[in-house]
């Protein structure tokens, strides 16, 4: 309910909303859009196949439970996923065509690059060659032609020269 008066009071101005608020319950997503939210943000983070690997918290399903709920509210979807996290260029396509296999495409898709932060588990993985990045771009503007590619987390440590490629590549937004 909380959220909601802050969804309310930003629409107020004339703004769009976007909400990251994790997994939804029943209700919830309905709530979110009788006060106006536009959107929400749901990353699956990973393909199918490699997300025990990483997250351990809850299973994919609640993931896609949620951007079921989202979208079944008719609150547009905003959900990618994380690359170089150790996956393999088989695991950033899985991720990719699980979203692009969602029953409709979201209305935004951030591609995000991990940020390693000492002390977690990721700190030492190693840096995902930037072409892998550009080519996961590439493909998920491919897949998802009406979707919005956005460079997200990861982007401040990308080059001039990156940034361009992944704008040519298909990226729309930051």
């Amino acid at each position: 309910e909380a959220v909601a008066e802050l969804v309310k009071t930003v629409k107020a101005t004339g703004l769009e909303s976007c909400a990251t608020l994790g997994m939804l319950n029943d209700g919830h997503a309905e709530t979110l859009r009788d006060a106006g939210l536009d959107y929400y943000n749901h990353n699956l983070d990973s393909a199918p196949d490699f997300y025990g690997e990483v997250i351990t918290t809850r299973d994919y399903q609640d993931r896609l439970d949620t951007l079921e709920r989202v979208r079944g509210a008719g609150v547009k979807v905003c959900s990618g996923g994380i690359v170089g996290m150790g996956e393999k260029q088989t695991d950033r396509a899985g991720l990719l065509q699980q979203l692009a296999n969602l029953p409709q495409h979201p209305e935004s898709v951030p591609i995000n690059m991990l940020v390693r932060v000492t002390g977690t588990p990721l700190e030492n993985e190693a840096d995902l060659d930037p072409f892998e990045f550009i080519r996961t771009v590439a493909v998920a503007r491919i897949l998802m032609p009406a979707s919005h590619v956005r460079l997200s987390a990861g982007r401040e440590e990308m080059n001039e020269q990156m940034h361009a490629l992944a704008y040519f590549a298909g990226a729309n937004s930051i």
